[in-house]
């Protein structure tokens, strides 16, 4: 199942975090985020300015988070993230964040989803699939000139989406803490209980 969320919705950044946690329950291994784009054009960074907001809101906690402003990860680099995040992620879910192109009454829309994203398919690029779950914003209208309506995109627009995507990420990383710190003091008074019966 799909969720979407426009972006002047004032309880998007709520939805995101009650969708993720119906797409990725609770588990032992922490998400990995990997924020997919380029700095160099506008309609193209809504991942890495996701990603910057990001390591800033979970800074001090156990949470990876690749691609930001200062190290953004190119629709190119992805397939050397595949092995790379597989290798040293294997069991944490990879949510990957991207710019993405749609009709024009979806621009604005923020888009959640069980599987993984085709990064640089808006540009026609053929490029591997990488992530377990993808969150996209639709930043421009599809069209044959993809690239030059990235370019015209408004920054207003990345930088509110990667608010709220970055709200909604981290508030689910953080009650995804609580609930494993609750689930194993739970875990541990019944241990002690079981102890003292016996």
């Amino acid at each position: 199942m799909d969720y979407s969320f426009n972006l002047y919705n004032a309880m998007a950044p709520g939805g995101i975090c009650l969708s993720l946690k119906k797409i990725l329950p609770i588990c032992g291994a922490p998400p990995v985020f990997l924020c997919i784009g380029s700095d160099l054009s506008v309609g193209d960074s809504l991942g890495p300015v996701t990603g910057t907001k990001l390591k800033e809101k979970l800074s001090g906690l156990n949470c990876y988070v690749y691609g930001t402003l200062a190290k953004p990860i190119t629709a190119h680099e992805v397939k050397y993230m595949n092995d790379f995040l597989k290798s040293t992620h294997p069991d944490s879910p990879i949510i990957a964040i991207d710019a993405a192109v749609g009709i024009a009454g979806d621009i604005g829309l923020i888009k959640i989803a069980k599987r993984g994203i085709k990064p640089g398919s808006g540009a026609n690029k053929k490029l591997c699939k990488v992530g377990d779950v993808s969150v996209m914003g639709i930043v421009a209208e599809r069209s044959v000139f993809n690239y030059s309506l990235f370019s015209s995109t408004r920054l207003n627009i990345i930088y509110k989406m990667a608010e709220i995507i970055s709200e909604g990420l981290s508030s689910y990383v953080l009650e995804s803490l609580q609930n494993t710190k609750i689930l194993s003091y739970d875990a541990e008074a019944r241990l002690i209980l079981a102890a003292k019966n016996i």
